[in-house]
């Protein structure tokens, strides 16, 4: 978490949400890192967890994402939390919780829902408070600038 905390770092100096994100392979080794970038990009789906399990994917040379790890600051939203099950993933790990958006568990639960064919394992509140103030602190920036 600490490595997707340094994505998120990147984000924020960047002017982006700070979330960062990282895909661990089944030895734990990353394989992929990202964090926002949607304003710089201009891509609607740029969120950290998508950039990081693209590189995770062209990194292993498939889409499918079997025996990784995703690891985000912030829990994943709808988009994430889809792209997860689609590519496969075996567990997200993620720190803060999003009462807004967030699709792992406290608006929306995706991951776990029984229709789908893949259901990753969850571990939750992962350094929360930590991955928490870096968004609360952006925010509060961004209202005062």
């Amino acid at each position: 978490m600490r490595r997707a905390l340094a994505e998120a770092r990147l984000a924020y100096e960047a002017d982006e949400v700070p979330v960062g994100a990282l895909v661990l392979d089944r030895s734990g080794t990353v394989i992929g890192t990202g964090h926002n970038d949607r304003e710089r990009t201009a891509d609607p789906t740029g969120h950290a967890e998508i950039v990081a399990m693209r590189q995770a994917a062209a990194a292993l040379g498939t889409w499918r994402l079997s025996g990784c790890t995703l690891v985000v600051t912030l829990e994943p939203c709808t988009m994430c939390a889809g792209a997860s099950v689609q590519a496969r993933v075996d567990r997200i790990v993620y720190g803060a919780i999003d009462l807004k958006a967030g699709a792992v568990g406290s608006l929306w639960d995706v991951v776990r829902d029984r229709r789908l064919n893949h259901r990753p394992e969850v571990f939750a509140g992962v350094l929360a408070d930590e991955c928490a103030a870096l968004l609360t602190e952006f925010f509060t920036h961004r209202r005062v600038g």
